[in-house]
Order: C-alpha cells, then sequence, then structure tokens
C-alpha cells in the first residue's frame, strides 16, 4: 500500500477507498437476502420441514450466534498482525464462507423430520459462524477509516450501494438461478454454489483495497473474560446505542417477516410466482436510486430523521398493501415496492451511519477502543431479528392453515396477508417510537470529539 491509500487529515477518504470498502457488503447482502426471502421457504418446501421446525432450526442458528459474535468481535478487538486487526479476518474466512453456502443449500434428502432438523441447524449454524468471521471486523471498520460525522453518511452512502446490488442479485436472479434446473434440489445447489462464490470474492476486496489505521493495543491489565464482561457492561449502559441497537432490531424483523412472506403471497395469492423477482428488482432498483438522497438530506436534515421518515412511510406501504394488495393485482403491488423502496432506502444507510457515532460516545468516556465488540453485538441483533421473524413466520403460517404446494384455504391465505400487512408494520412503528428518543445530533458529536481530542491531549486515552 502506498501513502495515497491513508485517509486525509481531515477525515475525508478517497472514492477508491470506500468504493472497495463498500464492495464487501455485497456479499455480506446477499447472504441476509437470502437468508430474509428464501431461507424459510426452502425449509418448509423443498427440505419439507414444517413451518415451526423451519423457524426453530433457524432460531437456534441464531442463538450460537449469541456465543459466537461477541467472542468474533473479542478477538478482533485484540488481533494485531501486520495487515492490522480485522483485515486477516476477510482473508482466512472468505472460502469457508463460499463452502458453507453451498452446504446450506445442497438437501440431504433425509426421511426423519428429527433429522432433517437436526441438519438444519447444524448447517446453518456453520454458515453463521464463518459469515460471523469476516462480519464482525469488517463492520467494526467503519468507525476506524474516518471520525467525520458526515463522511461516515457518504462511507455507509457507497457500501450500501453495493448492499443493494447484493440484496438485488440475491433476489433477483434466486428464482431464475432454481428454475433453470428441472430438478429443483440441482436448482438450490446451483444457487448455492453461485452466490457463495460471490460472497468469497466479496469478502476478499476490502483486504486489498482498505488499509487499516494504527490503533491503540488492547487493554492488558484485565483477563478476556473481564474484558468482554466489562465491555458489554459499558455497551448496555451506552444509552444512545440502545437507542439505536434495539430500533435496528425491530426494524430487521419486519423487513425479514416481510420479504420472507411475498414468496408465499405471488404464489399463492396473485399465482404468479415468477413476477416476484420483478416486483423485489423494482423495490430494491428504487432504492438504490434513493440512496444518495437519503444521504445528501441527512446532512440537511440529520440522520435520525431521515430514518424515522423512511420506515414511516415503509410502515404505511406495508398496510395499503396488506388492505387492497390482493384486490388490485400485479400492476399495483409495483406501486406499492416502489414506496416500499424509498422507504427501505433509509433503513440501507442511516442505522450504519448512525451507530459509529455511539462507539465514539464510548471511547470520549471509557478511553478504550472497542469496535469489535459493539459490532458483535449489532451484527447479533441482525441475526436474532431474522430468527424471530423467520421462527414467526413459520408459527403463524402453520396456526393459519398453510399446507406447501396445495390449493390454500382462505384461513393461510389470510395468514399470508397479515404477515405480509400488520405484523410487519407493528414492529416499523415500535422501532420509530424507542429511535424518536435518540439523541446524537451533529452538534452532539461534535462535542463527543471535543471531548475525545481533550483527553488524548492530557494523556487520560491513547490515541486511537
Amino acid at each position: 500500500m502506498t501513502k495515497k491509500q491513508t485517509q486525509t487529515r481531515e477525515g475525508i477518504l478517497p472514492v477508491w477507498m470506500k468504493a472497495g470498502y463498500g464492495a464487501g457488503d455485497l456479499g455480506g447482502n446477499l447472504f441476509f437476502t437470502v437468508v430474509a426471502f428464501w431461507l424459510t421457504n426452502y425449509l418448509t418446501d423443498e427440505v419439507k420441514l414444517s413451518g415451526t421446525m423451519a423457524g426453530l432450526a433457524i432460531l437456534l442458528g441464531k442463538l450460537w450466534d449469541a456465543v459466537t459474535d461477541p467472542a468474533v468481535g473479542l478477538l478482533s478487538d485484540r488481533t494485531r498482525t501486520r495487515w492490522g486487526r480485522r483485515r486477516p479476518w476477510f482473508l482466512f474466512a472468505a472460502v469457508p464462507l463460499g463452502f458453507a453456502m453451498l452446504f446450506m443449500f445442497t438437501n440431504p434428502g433425509f426421511e426423519s423430520a428429527m433429522a432433517l432438523f437436526f441438519w438444519a441447524s447444524g448447517a446453518y449454524m456453520l454458515l453463521c459462524t464463518v459469515y460471523t468471521c469476516v462480519n464482525i471486523p469488517y463492520n467494526a471498520l467503519t468507525p476506524e477509516l474516518t471520525a467525520d460525522f458526515d463522511e461516515r453518511t457518504s462511507l455507509n452512502g457507497y457500501r450500501m450501494i453495493f448492499a443493494v446490488i447484493g440484496t438485488l442479485i440475491g433476489a433477483g436472479t434466486a428464482l431464475p438461478i432454481i428454475s433453470a434446473f428441472e430438478d429443483r434440489t440441482q436448482g438450490f445447489m446451483a444457487m448455492g454454489a453461485i452466490f457463495g462464490t460471490l460472497m468469497a470474492l466479496s469478502s476478499l476486496v476490502p483486504f486489498f483495497f482498505v488499509r487499516e489505521p494504527v490503533r491503540a493495543e488492547a487493554p492488558k491489565d484485565k483477563s478476556m473474560f473481564m474484558y468482554l464482561v466489562h465491555a458489554y457492561r459499558d455497551a448496555f449502559r451506552n444509552k444512545p446505542f440502545l437507542l439505536i441497537l434495539f430500533p435496528w432490531a425491530f426494524n430487521i424483523v419486519g423487513f425479514t417477516v416481510v420479504t420472507a412472506t411475498l414468496i408465499y403471497y405471488f404464489k399463492y395469492i396473485y399465482r404468479d410466482e415468477a413476477s416476484l423477482t420483478i416486483a423485489l428488482v423494482v423495490m430494491l432498483l428504487t432504492s438504490m436510486v434513493f440512496i444518495p438522497l437519503s444521504v445528501l438530506l441527512s446532512k440537511r436534515i440529520g440522520k435520525k430523521i431521515v430514518y424515522l421518515s423512511g420506515m414511516s412511510l415503509l410502515a404505511a406501504s406495508v398496510l395499503v398493501f396488506f388492505a387492497v394488495g390482493h384486490k388490485y393485482g400485479l400492476n399495483f403491488a409495483y406501486i406499492i415496492m416502489f414506496t416500499a423502496g424509498i422507504g427501505l432506502s433509509t433503513h440501507y444507510v442511516m442505522p450504519w451511519a448512525i451507530v459509529p457515532d455511539t462507539v465514539e460516545y464510548d471511547y470520549a468516556k471509557s478511553g478504550v477502543r472497542r469496535e469489535g465488540i459493539y459490532y458483535g453485538l449489532w451484527t447479533f441483533m441482525i441475526k436474532l431479528g431474522q430468527a424471530v421473524a423467520g421462527l414467526l413466520v413459520g408459527v403463524i403460517l402453520d396456526a393459519f392453515g398453510y399446507i406447501p404446494e396445495v390449493e390454500q384455504s382462505e384461513s393461510a391465505l389470510l395468514g399470508i396477508r397479515l404477515l405480509v400487512g400488520p405484523f410487519t408494520a407493528m414492529f416499523f412503528v415500535a422501532a420509530n417510537v424507542i429511535l424518536a428518543f435518540y439523541p446524537i445530533d451533529k452538534q452532539a458529536y461534535e462535542e463527543i470529539q471535543a471531548t475525545i481530542k481533550r483527553r488524548e491531549a492530557a494523556g487520560e486515552i491513547s490515541r486511537g
């Protein structure tokens, strides 16, 4: 790496570095898209698990993350190599991530429902573990690359363009890949192989394009266990962090519920499964187009207001879809996907631009850099939210009488509509209520930075 590859004194990053960092999230969002859009349906309609057992298998994988996420966060905080703290994790976990994705979508064909359940749980635990080894160190780089309030939004804007591309690939090509094979089982395997390869390659890009700034050593006066205990104690005392963490988790649940249910909606209500691809592409392309506008608006009216507005629009969209979507057909669905995409653009950028500010708040108070701890919690909430959503979808489908691959009863169709509408909206509304109390605006952030500089100059904390 040359000197020109480092950030400027003002914290402004070169475009190519922001793009190189952002490219890593293509694979990250490809992973989340497959989980959110396809995994529940794959386990119910292809592997032949009941909705409840499919949801439980996903939940077990996420509960395992309660162990692996903090462990990887802690270890990446304490990693010391000539490549930095975070980048070695991208290098060594990328290829295993690709193979784990293929394994997840290779139906073992067991006849026993319990054997299928244990396979699904184990395969998903493996996939989540190697994904954690890439994603938590990757996320922890965000606050390290720049301390500038608006530049972090710009950095995450670049990142989320790639995130939407990853989501587009996962949402727009999964069904065509699967349908290209006469044997649906082979189709899912091909999808797993293609997506796994893309995830592995995407994970390697930041390793080559990003140079980490030098950080102070993690404190050595505590055992790793005590360091972890104190770090999590402080994280759960960090009020600004909690006021973005819980809205983020609620929004993840809502988004995953609606996206996991759309395949059922288009298949059994519209009787046009293939049109789901068009609808998702409309929504995601709209999100990608409106991401730059979200970044621009955040500089004028603040990150919190933009995020609140976008998620309110998304909540309104799903409620309208519940009320009349089944009456007005596909063209109306595409209109709803467009309006939902506008709201979704804020979900792609704003929380990721907000959470680094809360990490700086912790550093100003504690004097310890522990981004890995915070992003371990952040990533765990994503996974837990998806698991709760998967279980909710499975249980409600079963409760309303859903049976795979048959004509659905009126009760089952109502259950699908409720999942797409009110059940989703209530999570978005709950998230907005909590987020309204989030306190850090640009002025507050500048005060945090002033405190950091004052404490560093006084030698109270180590310059990171």
